[in-house]
């Protein structure tokens, strides 16, 4: 297949790749670093009182992704309109500047004003993605977005053990060191990164029109079985919240364990989620086709919560651990066949796009499984089913399944990839 990518040289092409990765486990590891960190901070703010701090966290996640649902498409156009560097670089210096506004905060306000900018800028994920899509050929992409999951995974899996440990020195000190990593990382880009756009790829005027939610869901309509796609990335990570959002009161709950177990239990789960992507994808994606690995994928999150809920014991619990991990293969395989379906010109309003719909799951799964664990507990006397909440994810999964046989044909075989259907 001729190489459709951005014309950048191997050697160059090798060592941006390498920068988004870093680039990409950066903004992951912010987000992990800020799980054990933020609560106890917000907590210190409201004088100790755990029922304001946890309200005041239920904001902060709630603001977060509304930014997101607003921004991440304005983000996206910006990048093809001007390329992906400036954006990238402006998303990297946000997200300092976010570190720094919540290691010198004096209110919580101001930590809020820090959330918000974090809100608006957090697009270097989906901007890092559309760069990937600009010098990647279309065949390797899947194996390229394998390893930016396993970047995302390594931050969830490292970001809260360095919090945990900066904590413990002082509270703010994380937030002090991310703020450096995250300046030095977009030091390193304004010097070395090359543009990945070219400006002859690029859209020739904005247009506001396309710049929200809604402007996004027409380039999703816009192309054969687009917006089905997104609709199975969304099942995905709207089922995915269920993590985060109950796993360490549920594992504890149902199982006794203690915090640290559940840390190694959590631990465990995304050194496989690694390990799946970062070596599995490629060979997987060679054997059965970007289809047949997202099929893999969403088929065995199904399963691999259906065990998390219904395991009687830990032990049986454990055993659904390397099925889950298969989960690994659906964003690359769900993103090689997305990319394909638009121009170089619109990668990073498809992005956006995503990232808009990613928002939209951060805001409802909290509410949805939080709220479902906590009436499943509360009546546990006249129903004994903790696990309800991660059944409803795996029925997510399943219906996220289900969609994708439909629509997750081989762009060789959709109507059109690149055009108007």
């Amino acid at each position: 297949m001729k190489d459709m990518a951005s014309p950048l040289k191997h050697g160059k092409r090798q060592a941006a790749l390498g920068f988004i990765f870093a680039t990409a486990l950066m903004d992951v590891l912010s987000l992990g670093v800020m799980i054990p960190v933020l609560p106890n901070l917000v907590k210190q703010f409201a004088g100790g009182d755990t029922a304001a701090a946890a309200q005041w966290n239920v904001l902060f996640a709630t603001t977060w992704g509304v930014m997101q649902f607003f921004c991440a498409p304005v983000m996206g156009l910006l990048s093809d309109r001007f390329g992906r560097r400036p954006v990238i670089l402006i998303s990297i210096f946000g997200l300092g500047i976010d570190f720094l506004f919540m290691a010198f905060a004096p209110t919580l306000a101001w930590l809020f004003v820090g959330r918000v900018i974090n809100g608006i800028t957090a697009a270097s994920f989906s901007t890092a993605s559309a760069y990937v899509a600009d010098i990647t050929p279309p065949d390797q992409r899947a194996k390229a977005y394998g390893l930016m999951g396993a970047a995302f995974g390594a931050g969830f899996v490292i970001g809260p053990a360095i919090g945990g440990t900066l904590a413990q020195i002082d509270l703010r000190l994380p937030f002090i060191v991310c703020a450096g990593l995250a300046l030095c990382n977009w030091l390193y880009g304004f010097l070395i990164l090359p543009e990945s756009l070219p400006p002859e790829r690029r859209v020739k005027a904005l247009n506001w029109r396309k710049a929200n939610p809604v402007g996004s869901l027409r380039l999703l309509a816009s192309r054969a079985n687009l917006l089905g796609l997104a609709g199975v990335g969304f099942l995905f990570q709207l089922s995915h919240n269920v993590l985060p959002s109950i796993f360490v009161l549920y594992m504890g709950y149902r199982y006794g364990w203690s915090p640290a177990l559940v840390g190694y239990t959590l631990m465990a789960t995304g050194v496989a989620g690694i390990i799946v992507q970062a070596s599995l994808v490629g060979p997987a994606v060679k054997r059965f086709g970007e289809r047949g690995v997202l099929l893999i994928g969403l088929v065995s999150g199904a399963i691999g919560f259906l065990i998390y809920a219904l395991a009687p014991t830990g032990t049986i619990y454990l055993l659904g651990l390397p099925i889950f991990a298969l989960t690994g293969f659906i964003q690359p395989g769900l993103q090689g066949l997305m990319t394909r379906r638009v121009g170089p010109d619109e990668q990073g309003q498809l992005q956006g796009a995503n990232s808009a719909l990613m928002g939209v799951s951060a805001i409802i799964g909290p509410a949805l499984f939080g709220l479902t664990f906590a009436w499943s507990v509360r009546h546990d006397a006249v129903l004994h089913a903790p696990g309800l909440a991660v059944v409803i994810a795996a029925a997510l999964m399943m219906l996220g399944f289900l969609l994708a046989l439909r629509v997750a044909r081989p762009p060789a075989e959709a109507a059109d990839q690149a055009q108007p259907a």
